[in-house]
């Protein structure tokens, strides 16, 4: 019983990610009897307890772009849900919500069980390029470009209604991930990550390294292998920066799990906020 509390709590912050990936899921399709849905919609646009209108950001920019009218609600919704992410970390959003994030992680997981050892290097400024893609179609054809394949909404929808172009689309994904390239829809390709991650550029929740004579001795660097993206540890790793500052980290949690030293932890800085702003 003592070594399966000590397993939880060492994978204590994917369990709670998980936690909160499927039950944000379930608040759409499970009715509660005498209630009925907590949530409305899908996650590009919802309803929450009959009354909180929460718009994608995202979502709403392409409305911008393709000219047409944007609802004083939508707008409301859209600027609660991208003041949260801008003020903790954008990315939270790929690794906490997030539904690709289930596939595109069973994909790295088989990966690693299989032993896959190919993989085709691709740029991680293509996500920006595809974000700027969607932005240029949808002012073109006046239209939601990204919504058109949008494997978000696709994965929603599958849980609920089944169709086969939107399974092939997630089976595709998933194939790509685990046979292609490493990670690739989510730390490559993916729009929204993109626009998440310049969101959330200088959000306060941190993951912070505080030196200890255990890490010092070790040298592991467990943290960066295991972190999806790995790039952003490696200020801290080689102890030029105290906390992960890139906006591309997703906060998920993983490197504070493989840390057994305790060097790492996830702070809300707000000394650094209130530093940055007297500084200007």
């Amino acid at each position: 019983m003592l070594r399966l509390g000590r397993g939880l709590y060492r994978h204590r912050w994917l369990l709670t990610r998980r936690t909160v990936q499927i039950v944000i899921l379930l608040a759409f399709i499970v009715a509660i009897p005498g209630y009925g849905k907590i949530a409305e919609g899908n996650l590009a646009s919802s309803l929450w307890f009959g009354e909180l209108k929460l718009t994608d950001p995202f979502i709403l920019l392409q409305t911008f772009f393709a000219g047409s009218t944007i609802a004083l609600p939508a707008l409301i919704g859209a600027l609660i849900v991208g003041g949260f992410y801008a003020f903790l970390a954008g990315r939270l959003y790929c690794s906490w919500v997030c539904p690709i994030n289930l596939i595109t992680d069973l994909a790295y997981w088989l990966r690693k069980r299989l032993h896959i050892k190919g993989n085709m290097s691709l740029s991680r400024s293509l996500r920006y390029w595809v974000l700027a893609l969607a932005l240029a179609l949808s002012f073109l054809g006046g239209t939601l470009a990204w919504e058109m394949i949008n494997p978000i909404t696709r994965f929603q929808r599958e849980l609920v209604w089944f169709s086969f172009s939107g399974a092939m689309l997630l089976g595709a994904l998933f194939l790509f991930d685990l046979l292609v390239s490493r990670r690739a829809w989510c730390g490559h390709l993916c729009p929204v990550g993109a626009f998440y991650g310049l969101l959330g550029r200088y959000g306060r929740l941190k993951v912070t390294a505080t030196p200890t004579e255990s890490c010092d001795t070790v040298g592991c660097s467990r943290c960066v292998t295991v972190c999806p993206e790995p790039h952003v540890l490696a200020p801290v790793v080689s102890k030029q920066a105290q906390s992960v500052t890139s906006g591309d980290c997703t906060r998920c949690g993983a490197c504070l799990d493989e840390c057994h030293e305790g060097t790492l932890s996830m702070k809300l800085d707000l000394v650094g906020m209130v530093t940055r702003k007297a500084g200007k």
